[in-house]
């Protein structure tokens, strides 16, 4: 099986929770509200995780207010609830969530959503559910223009920036630990700093998804001074996080998925943030992969 085949076929097993057939109405929600639904309900409030650095996915734009693709997506998660709960409209709250602790923001209660650019992983599953999937993308690396390093292989004795508790950093610390690379490892806080650390010659690579590498080089003009190589070393499947054990909640995620995917406004949403300009007038110039295109046709996204 070649490479493409192979990754079509762990984006299959990834998504097979989602080839249910679809529904156009909740499907069979308790009596009862759950506590955290009926305080939606009462409050009429919606909690948002987003990440303040995860362009284009969840980022804060030049006005304080965050904005992104997954934010978009979650926004029209919102409106499905509110119509499920009968209410005239739901009002989204921003919460500022981290790498390290969005996972617990989420198991907590502290946010219904989260909607960043989050891995959807075996462990993580654990502990939260999953939307269907939103994005495909994997591990490379960010260098400075004329640096020797050309993929993760060339990384032996190196400096290389992670944000911590992401699944990049997991991906590169096994494969230091397989090749015996002897990397030191820089760990930032979020993307911008971890820009930061590679910008002032404090690392020599940053390791990231591939997305985010371009998106934070396409918004903070660091494309000209960086440029992203070597082969994808990991496979990063993002979802949007919901509680376990909230049937309704994730129910309204899939839906408002699939729905969003049968009349392609899922499609729209993608090019806004991937192939048009970003707030800032740059693009992150990335058009849709067949992986995703692929997954999104799971959800009823009629082929081209």
């Amino acid at each position: 099986m070649n490479p493409s085949m192979r990754l079509l076929a762990a984006l299959a097993l990834v998504c097979a929770h989602a080839l249910a057939p679809a529904s156009a109405a909740p499907r069979d929600w308790p009596d009862a509200l759950s506590a955290r639904m009926q305080r939606i309900k009462d409050a009429r409030v919606v909690r948002l995780g987003y990440r303040d650095s995860a362009i284009p996915f969840s980022f804060v734009g030049a006005d304080g207010r965050p904005v992104g693709y997954s934010l978009d997506l979650c926004q029209a998660i919102v409106a499905t609830l509110a119509q499920d709960l009968g209410v005239p409209a739901l009002r989204p709250e921003y919460v500022r969530v981290t790498a390290l602790d969005r996972i617990e923001r989420v198991a907590s209660g502290a946010v219904d959503l989260e909607c960043g650019s989050t891995t959807i992983t075996r462990e993580r599953s654990e502990r939260v559910a999953f939307s269907p999937v939103i994005f495909v993308t994997g591990t490379r690396l960010a260098v400075p223009r004329g640096s020797a390093v050309r993929g993760v292989t060339d990384l032996a004795g190196r400096r290389v920036a992670v944000v911590g508790g992401t699944t990049n950093e997991a991906a590169m610390r096994e494969f230091d630990r397989l090749r015996r690379l002897g990397v030191t490892f820089v760990v930032a806080g979020d993307y911008r700093d971890a820009l930061a650390v590679l910008a002032e010659g404090k690392a020599d690579a940053l390791a990231a998804d591939e997305a985010l590498l371009r998106g934070l080089l396409a918004e903070t003009g660091g494309a000209r001074d960086f440029r992203v190589v070597g082969p994808m070393f990991s496979f990063e499947p993002y979802g949007i996080m919901v509680p376990r054990g909230e049937p309704a909640l994730a129910d309204a995620a899939e839906r408002t998925l699939r729905a969003l995917a049968e009349s392609r406004e899922i499609v729209w949403t993608y090019d806004r943030w991937f192939t048009r300009s970003l707030p800032g007038g740059r693009s992150v110039d990335m058009p849709m992969s067949v992986e995703l295109r692929r997954s999104f046709e799971l959800l009823g996204l009629p082929p081209d």
